[in-house]
């Protein structure tokens, strides 16, 4: 009971900012900025048609969103000592902040005009390309700054 009473009283405090200000002060990490990660596998043999792909069409892309700000920088991470279930690469995008819906639909269609690209040519790029190539997960993290 007296445990049940405690924490009744911690989430008061915490609705009514109480307690907030003085956790904030001695939390030491500031957050940083995002990375985005995706998971990449690619079929035996198929290796130079992706990196070909990335090499072009991806490249243009993320040199583009960086010239606009979108992003601040990206890389590919080869996994070079892959354990089974592994993906063999990961494309990293890093970005001081996520943007809104409406601010995604803006972006995307600034990124059609720029490639010149439909909707449903850049689908049917994806849909060839995922014949060798699979996204076999993504992960959306934030890097924690010491204060």
């Amino acid at each position: 009971m007296n445990l049940v009473r405690h924490a009744a009283i911690l989430a008061a405090s915490l609705s009514f900012g109480l307690a907030g200000p003085a956790l904030a002060q001695e939390d030491p990490m500031t957050p940083g900025e995002y990375m985005q990660v995706a998971m990449v596998t690619i079929d035996d043999g198929h290796y130079l048609d992706y990196a070909k792909f990335l090499s072009g069409y991806w490249r243009a892309q993320e040199d583009f969103m960086k010239a606009q700000g979108w992003i601040t920088s990206y890389e590919i991470l080869s996994n070079n000592n892959k354990r089974p279930g592994e993906p063999d690469i990961y494309l990293v995008e890093r970005m001081k902040s996520l943007p809104d819906a409406a601010e995604s639909v803006r972006r995307d269609q600034i990124m059609r005009d720029k490639m010149k690209m439909t909707t449903a040519q850049m689908e049917a790029a994806s849909g060839e390309r995922a014949k060798f190539r699979h996204v076999t997960g993504s992960s959306l993290m934030q890097v924690m700054n010491f204060k």
